[in-house]
């Protein structure tokens, strides 16, 4: 059995991608960042990584512990609730009997409020917390690591499904034409006008906004774009010699589409991939920004930049600066990532027919 092979001309492509180095060291950049997020748990969270005790080894992260397993109380006396990681590492320390606790880069999660009343949020950055706290005494770094994972996980979900539902569809629009073709398009038309912010506005209203609900509905409106590709491209592809000649020998469509038809109709596929991540992270933002996204408390650039621009919070700039940064580098380096693929990929330096 033959391992998975690349064919020339992507390997071409590839090449040439990797010798644009403003796009190639953005991906790694980006890719660098991801992996970061997915391992948030990790980086910024109030429970510790792993906690030896009476020569026993914890795994907070994965399992809950309360406060008898460690010999705490809270201050009402009960000890059934979480442990607090923060005062046993202090209180481990102090004693010095061997037992310790690895606690994550930063010890706060996103919803952890940390303050006090004689100096209330929004507090500034310091040591404790980087990037300062929001109002509600939250750690501004820890939302953001949080948020940075929400949008790139729900920008690769959207433009996954939204692409894969258009590119099959304008492919069958393409290779099958006639009938199917018109009904097809008359549907996508009448689809396209139904106004999308005011559908989210709707549902918004009779339903919880989730991360599954929001993908949902995006999906629907976002795969239609897809489709005018997908059709204009096999429309011209199936009439080329490489799939007259398939089609002599006896392939069914669905060999002739999956087969032949599609790894040389993907060009405007992998080069729109990138951009469509930046319009769905935009799009999620500005949902969470108009407070139709995802609910609170979740950790969202939008609900951030919301929380910035409040008249209370206007001169306290930190707020404003971390969400507007992290979502414009966030998006330059996803630009830059689809410009370099365009060029990469530009069917005028290649033509593949098999």
């Amino acid at each position: 059995m033959t391992g998975f092979r690349l064919d020339p001309i992507t390997r071409l492509r590839l090449r040439r991608f990797r010798r644009i180095r403003r796009g190639y060291w953005s991906f790694l950049i980006l890719l660098g960042l991801t992996v970061i997020s997915l391992l948030s748990d990790y980086v910024a969270n109030r429970r510790a990584i792993v906690v030896s005790y009476q020569g026993e080894l914890y795994f907070p992260t994965f399992r809950f512990h309360d406060m008898a397993t460690f010999g705490q109380q809270d201050e009402y006396g009960f000890d059934d609730v979480e442990a607090d990681y923060g005062a046993l590492k202090a209180r481990f320390e102090e004693a010095g009997e061997g037992d310790w606790v690895w606690m994550p880069l930063v010890p706060f999660d996103p919803y952890e409020p940390d303050f006090s009343y004689d100096d209330p949020p929004p507090n500034p950055p310091d040591s404790r917390h980087w990037f300062g706290t929001d109002s509600q005494g939250r750690d501004v770094f820890a939302r953001l690591l949080y948020g940075f994972r929400i949008s790139i996980l729900f920008g690769a979900a959207l433009v996954f499904t939204s692409q894969a539902a258009g590119t099959v569809i304008g492919a069958l629009q393409g290779f099958l034409g006639g009938r199917f073709d018109i009904l097809s398009q008359r549907f996508i038309e009448i689809w396209s006008t139904l106004p999308f912010l005011y559908v989210v506005i709707l549902l918004a209203t009779f339903f919880k906004p989730t991360f599954g609900l929001l993908l949902v509905i995006m999906a629907l409106f976002e795969w239609i774009r897809m489709t005018y590709y997908m059709r204009t491209e096999v429309y011209r592809e199936k009439t080329r010699d490489y799939c007259l000649a398939a089609r002599s020998f006896g392939a069914s469509r669905w060999r002739l589409i999956f087969r032949h038809l599609l790894p040389n109709c993907l060009t405007p596929l992998v080069t729109i991939t990138p951009f469509a991540i930046v319009g769905a992270i935009g799009a999620l933002t500005a949902l969470d920004y108009l407070g139709y996204g995802l609910p609170a408390p979740t950790p969202s650039w939008g609900e951030m930049i919301d929380q910035a621009l409040d008249s209370q919070n206007r001169d306290k700039i930190w707020l404003s600066v971390a969400p507007f940064s992290a979502l414009s580098i966030t998006l330059m380096l996803v630009t830059l990532v689809g410009e370099s693929i365009r060029e990469a990929f530009d069917p005028k330096q290649y033509a593949h027919y098999r």
